[in-house]
């Protein structure tokens, strides 16, 4: 039987590789995270992101508590092998356990270093006291 293309993905000193996720109706990204060869595989398997936690040391599937699951329509590993890219259908109002939409809602203004100061680019949509427990 051949090699599991799971042996093929260049696992961090951890075990771990950083995954994107995209919004395919947007084409906005919405968090990065990481996934170990579980949470891997088990997205492949169900169809719905999972990751691995770091500051929880566990499985998680996104949304198990919000309620805001990702749907993989599309999964891809990058060049090097050590990169994963989902293309995702955003349930619910945001990605963000901040409530925005995206983990990535402040930009750094390009220009001299030192002078940038980060701008707050996207409001809360939903209220993240409400969604998780605290």
């Amino acid at each position: 039987m051949g090699e599991d293309w799971l042996d093929k993905v260049k696992w961090d000193e951890n075990g771990l590789v950083p995954a994107i996720a995209q919004e395919t109706s947007t084409n906005k990204v919405l968090t990065l995270a990481w996934m170990n060869r579980e949470s891997l595989a088990k997205t492949v398997a169900t169809g719905e992101a999972h990751y691995w936690s770091r500051s929880r040391m566990r499985l998680w599937k996104k949304g198990e508590q919000s309620g805001h699951v990702q749907r993989v329509l599309e999964l891809r590993v990058d060049c090097d092998q050590d990169a994963v890219w989902l293309k995702v259908e955003q349930a619910g109002e945001g990605a963000c356990h901040t409530g925005r939409r995206s983990c990535f809602y402040r930009a750094v203004p390009l220009g001299p270093a030192g002078q940038a100061k980060l701008e707050f680019v996207e409001d809360k949509v939903f209220d993240p006291n409400t969604v998780y427990d605290t």
